[in-house]
């Protein structure tokens, strides 16, 4: 049975033309609701460094918390200054966020390890980015290591203060005398 009767040869391609822009448009749909669905991550916006995408723009809302996070810390050229790693995090209000068995390790310019920072409870101002713990906090090197009853510590300089009850162990002594293996 046909449905369309022409003496015009040129119908019946225009007919094919429609149906096959149907189908497609039909199979398409599917595609679409799935890429809407996605979510996309932010990219950094230009000027910032990686470090300030990571460090600063916690993605974390005042009052929620987060088990186990791990956040890296990028300087201005993308090299990975610090890593900081987590049990809890705590966002406190927009410029602050607490953390709880948190773990800190910087990295030289060479991309090796260099200084392991351990404080139970702390606290990162976004702005400045300093993290002070009123806890016992201990700091490692490969020739020291130093605790103390607090610390403040500057993200950007990776210096810090400890203040009360300080000891401080070297074990390496070769950067003092000049001679390696004493």
């Amino acid at each position: 049975m046909l449905l369309f009767r022409s003496d015009r040869p040129y119908h019946w391609r225009t007919v094919v033309s429609i149906l096959s822009i149907l189908l497609l448009a039909i199979l398409s749909v599917p595609a679409l609701a799935k890429e809407k669905g996605r979510k996309k991550l932010p990219s950094p916006s230009p000027g910032k460094s990686p470090g300030e995408q990571s460090l600063t723009n916690i993605p974390l809302p005042v009052g929620h918390e987060a088990k186990d996070l791990v956040l890296p810390d990028f300087d201005i050229d993308g090299h990975l200054r610090a890593k900081f790693e987590a049990g809890k995090a705590r966002r406190i209000d927009d410029e602050h966020i607490g953390f709880q068995s948190l773990k800190i390790t910087t990295y030289t310019l060479e991309n090796t390890p260099d200084l392991m920072i351990e404080m139970s409870d702390s606290v990162l101002d976004l702005k400045t980015r300093v993290l002070v713990s009123k806890e016992r906090t201990t700091i490692k090197r490969a020739d020291f290591d130093i605790a103390g009853d607090s610390v403040e510590f500057d993200t950007n300089t990776r210096t810090g203060r400890l203040i009360g009850n300080v000891k401080m162990v070297i074990t390496d002594q070769s950067h003092f005398t000049g001679k390696a293996g004493q």
